[in-house]
């Protein structure tokens, strides 16, 4: 099983980023296999200019097309979610989701932004056609603070991380499996 990560922010320090490492390593520790991507690891000329042909972006598009899932980490700038994912998700095709499950994760400077996630960025995921967007996870920056070169989640929030994993998980595992062209050509049929 493959998910995709992808960190909108484009901070080196972000509470978004924080949320998502956290996520990750519940995975890895879960046996899911990890594809990471930040927007700040693309050239700003490449999504500046819909560099669709760009290898980055090649390499990204490749590996949500391999993908069962995907977690989307961003922050919300002005009741929205960051420009720069915004820009990266429109170099995805038209149908890069479809098959997938997503599960959003948002911060904001406070709780009056919690809605960004439905109303700005599942509309999006909507629209590349995402087969399930579960509830997303929203912290206000005052649950997630930087302490001593680490990262500290309050415990409420970090309660509500690990039960949105093992939903995205459940997720993930009731998704239907393609057959293997054989077990196809040696299926015993009957009409």
């Amino acid at each position: 099983m493959l998910v995709v990560t992808l960190s909108g922010s484009p901070s080196l320090e972000s509470r978004s980023a924080a949320l998502l490492t956290r996520a990750r390593q519940w995975l890895e520790r879960h046996g899911v296999e990890l594809a990471g991507f930040a927007v700040r690891d693309f050239p700003a000329e490449d999504l500046l200019h819909a560099r669709f042909d760009s290898p980055r972006v090649q390499h990204l598009i490749e590996q949500v097309g391999r993908a069962d899932g995907l977690l989307v980490a961003t922050p919300v700038y002005k009741a929205s979610f960051a420009g720069a994912l915004k820009t990266l998700l429109d170099l995805l095709p038209e149908r890069a989701l479809e098959h997938k499950v997503v599960l959003p994760i948002a911060t904001g400077g406070s709780k009056a932004h919690m809605l960004a996630v439905d109303y700005a960025l599942r509309p999006v995921l909507t629209a590349l056609k995402a087969e399930e967007v579960l509830h997303g996870i929203f912290a206000d920056d005052g649950q997630v603070e930087h302490q001593n070169g680490g990262v500290q989640l309050a415990p409420s929030l970090e309660q509500r991380l690990d039960e949105s994993l093992e939903q995205f998980q459940r997720a993930l595992a009731r998704r239907p499996r393609p057959l293997e062209p054989d077990a196809l050509r040696n299926a015993r049929w009957s009409i």
